[in-house]
């Protein structure tokens, strides 16, 4: 597995969050690091927003499993 995992299933922890959706973009941050793009499976609330969110940014180092493309 490299560091490109769009359309890949992932479950990462954001902030305390336990999430899981479908990486819609990967990209390599400045310093080498590497952030996706998740399209959640369910939507979550973020104490600082208001209205529920579909998509959060997550960095590499969060991701706790890659179930790859799941048909």
């Amino acid at each position: 597995m490299g560091w490109n995992k769009d359309g890949s299933t992932v479950k990462a922890d954001y902030l305390g969050i336990v999430i899981t959706g479908v990486v819609e973009s990967s990209r390599v941050k400045y310093g080498g690091s590497v952030q996706y793009t998740v399209v959640l499976d369910e939507p979550v609330y973020i104490q600082w927003r208001n209205e529920a969110t579909d998509r959060l940014l997550v960095d590499d180092k969060d991701l706790i499993a890659d179930f790859g493309v799941i048909a």
